[in-house]
C-alpha cells in the first residue's frame, strides 16, 4: 500500500513538471482579474494578468500596453472562451517595445503590481484601468491555424473487413 502511494505521488509530481509555466510567470500571486481590481482599490497587489494587445504605447523611458484581459491557461498563457474577458488594464515596463512586434491582438502576460489607476475613454463610455508595474513581459508566439480536412476511406475499403 505505501509502495503504491509513494508511485503514485511520484507519477503526479512527473506529471505536474511537464505541465508548468515559462520561469518567468512562475510565483504566487494575487486571484483577482483586472475587471475586480478596477471595482476595488487594489494598489499593491502582485498580479499575473495576459490578455490581447490593443494598443502599444512607446513613452519617453517605458512602454505601455493597453490590454483586454482574458483568463490564463496552467502556463500562463491567454486563453480565449466566448466573450470571456476579465476587463481591461494597462502594464507598463521600463524601456522600449517595438509595437511592429507587439501589434494589436498578440497575446502577451505580464507579472507585477498593480501601482494605480488611469481613466480612459473607450468610444463614449469612460472606463477606470487598472495599472501594473510590470517585472515581465512575455509575448506568446503566434498561434498557427490549421485547418483539418479528413476524408473518408473509399468505399471498398470499407467493406472488405
Amino acid at each position: 500500500m505505501t509502495f503504491r502511494l509513494l508511485a503514485s505521488a511520484c507519477l503526479a509530481l512527473l506529471v505536474a513538471a511537464c505541465a508548468s509555466q515559462p520561469k518567468p510567470l512562475q510565483g504566487d500571486y494575487t486571484p483577482l482579474t483586472p475587471r475586480d481590481a478596477a471595482d476595488r482599490e487594489s494598489t499593491g497587489a502582485a498580479v499575473r494578468w495576459g490578455g490581447r494587445i490593443v494598443q502599444t504605447q512607446p513613452l519617453e523611458n517605458r512602454t505601455c500596453f493597453e490590454m483586454i484581459s482574458t483568463r490564463l491557461d496552467v502556463y500562463g498563457r491567454p486563453y480565449w472562451a466566448e466573450d470571456d474577458t476579465g476587463g481591461r488594464f494597462i502594464a507598463c515596463r521600463p524601456g522600449f517595445y517595438d509595437p511592429a512586434v507587439f501589434e494589436n491582438n498578440r497575446e502577451v502576460t505580464f507579472t507585477g503590481r498593480v501601482d494605480g489607476y488611469e481613466n480612459r475613454r473607450i468610444g463614449e463610455y469612460d472606463y477606470r484601468f487598472p495599472r501594473v508595474s510590470a517585472d515581465v513581459v512575455y509575448l506568446w508566439p503566434v498561434r498557427e491555424r490549421v485547418n483539418v480536412i479528413t476524408r473518408p476511406a473509399p468505399w471498398p475499403w470499407w467493406g472488405w473487413w
